[in-house]
């Protein structure tokens, strides 16, 4: 019994060590992130194939930048997928631009996943649209007037998201363009 409880003393980390454990846990689980509010038109860069960003225009979009070998990334995806389920229907997408080799890769890495929200591979018009992606993740919001609203400079989280994005999708739809009139 002696010995088991001087074994298990041996196993005790120092107050130090313990704080040190615990930071590394909270930052791979919740890593920081910073979130700058801001208020320009959204650069109208190919989305999808065959379409620009502006097509998406009446619905909130969070644009991500993301790569498969990056582990911040492949962490926020679950919420994104989950957010991107709850709230397609309400007006909400997402492009997650991938900065992989191929799209061939994103691909796989996707499907592998059960990922359903489409992700391009990022091309240079699209980084230098955003002003350069210099860090992984990076993600935008874009309400549904083509404006975006933040930037956020590391992982998404499900509180980030709704927080985020929730009031955008209860402000009313913009106004229908409306048709030329002749004269």
């Amino acid at each position: 019994m002696k010995m088991t409880r001087e074994f298990l003393k041996k196993l005790k980390p120092s107050p130090i060590t313990a704080i040190l454990i615990g930071l590394i846990v909270y930052l791979w689980f919740r890593p920081p992130a910073a979130v700058d509010d801001l208020a320009y038109a959204a650069p109208d860069v190919p989305a999808l194939p065959g379409q620009r960003l502006s097509a998406l225009r009446g619905k909130v979009v969070l644009v991500n930048f993301w790569a498969t070998w990056c582990p911040y990334c492949r962490h926020e995806m679950p919420a994104m997928q989950a957010f991107y389920q709850d709230n397609k229907a309400k007006g909400f997408e997402i492009v997650a631009y991938s900065l992989d080799e191929t799209q061939a890769e994103a691909d796989a890495y996707m499907r592998k996943e059960g990922y359903t929200f489409p992700a391009p591979l990022a091309a240079r018009e699209v980084t230098e649209g955003f002003g350069g992606v210099s860090r992984m993740p990076l993600s935008f919001v874009i309400d549904r007037n083509g404006v975006v609203r933040h930037k956020i400079a590391g992982q998404v989280h499900p509180g980030r998201l709704d927080e985020l994005i929730t009031p955008l999708l209860r402000a009313p739809l913009p106004p229908a363009p409306r048709p030329a009139s002749s004269r």
